[in-house]
C-alpha cells in the first residue's frame, strides 16, 4: 500500500468509526495529581462539579483549602478581600476553589469568562438533577445577576458554594 493511501485509510477509519474506549480515554482531559489533591480539600459539591467539568473542558485546580498563612498572603497580595478565617477557602472542607482553564493564558480574560459560563451551566444542571446540594457563585459575578461589567473586584478563578 502506498504511504499516502495508508494515511487516507487511517484518517477515514478514525473519522468514520466510533472511537474505541481506549482511544476515547486518551482524549478526555483529566486532573493532574496536584489538581486532584487540591480538589480533594473541597466540599463534595465542588468535587462533583469539577469532575463533571473536566470531562469536557480541560482545567487545572489552583487552590482549594487555604490555611492562615496562605489566606493572609492572598489578602496582602490583593487576591482576596478577606482575612483568615473569614474566607470560604478557610473551611475544611473548603467551600471555595480557584480553577483555571488549561493551559493557562493569563492575558486571555475572555477565555476565563467563557470557562465560567460553562462551569455555571454545569453547576445549574447538576443542582437541578440533585447531584449537588448548593448553588455556585463565580468570582466575576459576585451578586449572581449576570452583569459582569459592574463588578469592582474580579476574581476570575474563584468559584464558591452559596450557603
Amino acid at each position: 500500500m502506498a504511504p499516502i493511501t495508508y494515511v487516507l485509510v487511517v484518517i477515514l477509519s478514525v473519522i468514520l468509526c466510533p472511537l474505541s474506549p481506549n482511544i476515547r480515554n486518551m482524549l478526555v482531559p483529566k486532573f493532574s495529581q496536584e489538581s486532584f489533591s487540591k480538589l480533594s480539600t473541597c466540599h463534595i459539591d465542588l468535587q462533583v462539579l469539577f469532575f463533571e467539568v473536566i470531562r469536557t473542558f480541560d482545567c487545572t485546580i489552583l487552590e482549594g483549602y487555604r490555611n492562615q498563612e496562605d489566606q493572609e498572603k492572598a489578602f496582602l497580595s490583593g487576591h482576596s478581600k478577606l482575612h483568615y478565617p473569614d474566607g470560604k477557602h478557610n473551611n475544611q472542607p473548603s467551600m471555595a476553589v480557584d480553577v483555571s482553564p488549561y493551559p493557562i493564558d493569563w492575558a486571555n480574560l475572555k477565555r476565563f469568562y467563557w470557562f465560567a459560563g460553562f462551569v455555571m451551566g454545569v453547576a445549574s444542571r447538576l443542582k437541578e438533577e440533585g447531584k449537588m446540594s448548593h448553588s455556585v457563585r463565580f468570582g466575576g459575578d459576585w451578586n449572581c445577576d449576570m452583569d459582569i461589567d459592574k463588578e469592582s473586584f474580579k476574581d476570575l478563578l474563584h468559584y464558591e458554594l452559596i450557603i
